[in-house]
């Protein structure tokens, strides 16, 4: 698992340059609550407006990342209003934190600003579960978020806005369908009544904490599709807050609220939150649950018990996931999977003849962005295949072929990042084989996704011609996933 963090592939170390800049935007946010005189609930609230506002805002142009972050206050202000009128009123603050549950997983369906309102929507009702916010702090916990959200758009946008040098990949939207057809619609059900079991059985192991089970039921729907991916994602999810609490037994206990080491510590969390959610959730839920010990530290309530009623929380929300999608309109994994892995292919010949453009002298060709989308359809596929690969699957013949399907598709992306970089040298000049090369990944692109017999080409590469011999490997790894993709006996890739 250390590995896959630290060594995963970091094209234009993008993963890195996120991190830091959500703790300079968070960093700087808490630091403006606090001139502005806010409380520590202030202060906490703020830190986790820029957060969200940092995190989940994934628009494809910058422009539409600036409306989506100037909408946020706009969703998160009346639900913040309404969770602290309801404060004392149990009953009704549960039909509406169950409400918003439902229409923050429904609004997914209008892609990457639905699903940042929705949470942004959903977490400011649970921060304000967290804070036990009441109506007498709203002006002050309303200037907070607003405060925080334009210091973090101010760092986004203008301090340091690397995407108008680079345009991030938009994220991969689920697939469409109409009625229950629609996965946003079957997600948003499945997401209500698995809260509503969280709810009921959190409130039973505690009165005070209950949200966190809500919480975990929230998260482990988010970015999931198929009833196996959510399953794999609530098991994650308590393996890292198992590993954080122990981490937080050993680190946040003993600082016990002191402000230096625990603004230090909270800083190392939020950069390996941001670090690590692309290529390890458990890692991410590591750091989630480590930073919430250090925040209640500073509240002057943590204590070994109180780390092991989030243990106990976590565990109920994960249970209700796990219910609601073995039982209420399930998802299968072939479903949506085989999708993934289509457009994961088209994207890796969208690469190559960006890339042959660019060494062509084509104005205006720049395959990085291409190589961003890709990664990201990869990080799909990934979680897609997650089932059909966890070490606890007994289907072995199918895991085999998974796992190899995964490691083509890796070798494809490694190829590619090599041709990028070829691309991007100046000097680099363009040969008359590339366009052919070109050609023949995209016949077997249209052959894997059509499922029509690879053409066979015996042309290698020669030494001293860098992007050839990557385009070569490309070609070769293509050709081997023809294999794995059309097991006789129905794909690893189906079926879980």
């Amino acid at each position: 698992m250390l590995k896959r963090v630290f060594v995963a592939p970091d094209p234009g170390r993008a993963r890195l340059r996120f991190a830091t800049r959500a703790v300079l935007g968070i960093g700087l946010a808490v630091v403006v609550c606090g001139l502005a005189g806010h409380s520590l609930a202030g202060a906490v609230t703020g830190g986790l407006a820029a957060l969200l506002a940092l995190f989940t805002v994934t628009d494809a142009t910058v422009r539409g990342q600036a409306v989506t972050t100037a909408l946020l206050p706009a969703v998160g202000l009346p639900v913040l209003a309404a969770a602290a009128a309801l404060h004392d009123q149990p009953v009704a603050r549960d039909l509406t934190f169950l409400a918003i549950v439902g229409a923050g997983v429904y609004a997914r369906r209008w892609g990457p600003r639905g699903h940042s309102l929705g949470v942004f929507a959903f977490m400011t009702f649970f921060v304000a579960q967290f804070l036990h916010a009441t109506t007498g702090q709203l002006p002050e916990l309303y200037v907070a978020v607003l405060l925080s959200v334009a210091t973090a758009a101010a760092v986004r946008f203008g301090v340091w806005c690397y995407e108008r040098r680079i345009p991030p990949a938009a994220a991969p939207a689920p697939p469409a369908g109409t009625g229950l057809a629609r996965i946003t619609t079957r997600q948003a059900i499945q997401a209500t009544a698995g809260a509503g079991f969280a709810l009921v059985v959190g409130q039973l192991v505690s009165g005070q904490r209950w949200y966190w089970a809500v919480g975990a039921t929230w998260w482990i729907f988010v970015n999931t599709t198929s009833r196996g991916e959510t399953l794999v994602r609530g098991f994650r999810r308590v393996l890292g807050t198992v590993v954080g609490i122990g981490l937080g037994l050993v680190v946040a206990v003993p600082v016990a609220g002191s402000a230096v080491p625990t603004a230090v510590l909270a800083a190392v969390c939020v950069f390996g939150i941001f670090y690590t959610a692309a290529v390890s959730y458990s890692w991410m839920m590591l750091c989630v649950t480590l930073l919430a010990s250090l925040l209640y530290g500073l509240l002057g309530v943590l204590s070994p018990g109180l780390l092991a009623l989030r243990l106990a929380e976590t565990g109920v929300g994960a249970l209700g996931a796990a219910l609601a999608v073995l039982l209420l309109l399930p998802v299968t994994t072939h479903a949506v999977n085989d999708g993934w892995i289509q457009r994961a292919l088209r994207c890796v010949h969208a690469c190559t003849a960006e890339a042959a453009a660019r060494l062509a002298g084509a104005e205006g060709a720049d395959p990085a962005p291409r190589v961003a989308e890709l990664e990201q359809l990869l990080g799909r596929v990934r979680l897609a295949v997650a089932p059909l690969v966890h070490p606890l699957n007994p289907m072995l013949g199918r895991k085999r072929r998974a796992r190899r399907v995964l490691a083509l598709l890796d070798d494809c992306a490694r190829e590619i990042r090599g041709l990028v970089a070829v691309a991007a040298d100046p000097e680099a000049s363009h040969d008359a084989r590339l366009a052919a090369a070109c050609w023949r990944v995209e016949a077997a692109v249209e052959a894997l996704t059509d499922g029509r017999d690879l053409p066979a080409h015996d042309e290698r590469p020669q030494a001293g011609e860098p992007a050839l011999a990557h385009l070569h490997g490309v070609e070769r790894a293509l050709a081997e996933l023809a294999a794995p993709l059309r097991a006789p006996s129905r794909s690893p890739l189906v079926g879980a």
